[in-house]
């Protein structure tokens, strides 16, 4: 929610949209994506590496969230992203489990 006033009130005041120096969302993406796992470097690295495609190259409903007015565009693209990296990092953590 913080984020979302951020960048909603970072945008209006610079008037660019999506402006780079934003990470807050990107955080929020990574902390969804590792947040379903156990603590594992491979597992965080994969994650990293999920959440980034999911982000570049935005699947359907990412690229949805991207369109949205102010700071939801900003942190909703990334948020949905997230759960994307999540369930892929999650989906790989039980087959290396053998599950």
């Amino acid at each position: 929610i913080a984020g979302i006033w951020a960048s909603d009130h970072l945008e209006r005041v610079t008037g660019n949209k999506d402006p780079g120096h934003i990470v807050i969302d990107e955080i929020v993406g990574q902390w969804i994506t590792v947040v379903v796992i156990a603590p594992d470097l491979l597992l965080y690295s994969a994650g990293f590496i999920l959440f980034r495609v999911a982000d570049i190259f935005k699947p359907w409903p990412v690229s949805w969230a991207e369109g949205l007015p102010g700071g939801y565009g900003v942190m909703m693209d990334d948020v949905l992203a997230g759960v994307y990296a999540g369930i892929g990092v999650y989906l790989l953590s039980l087959f290396s489990l053998g599950l």
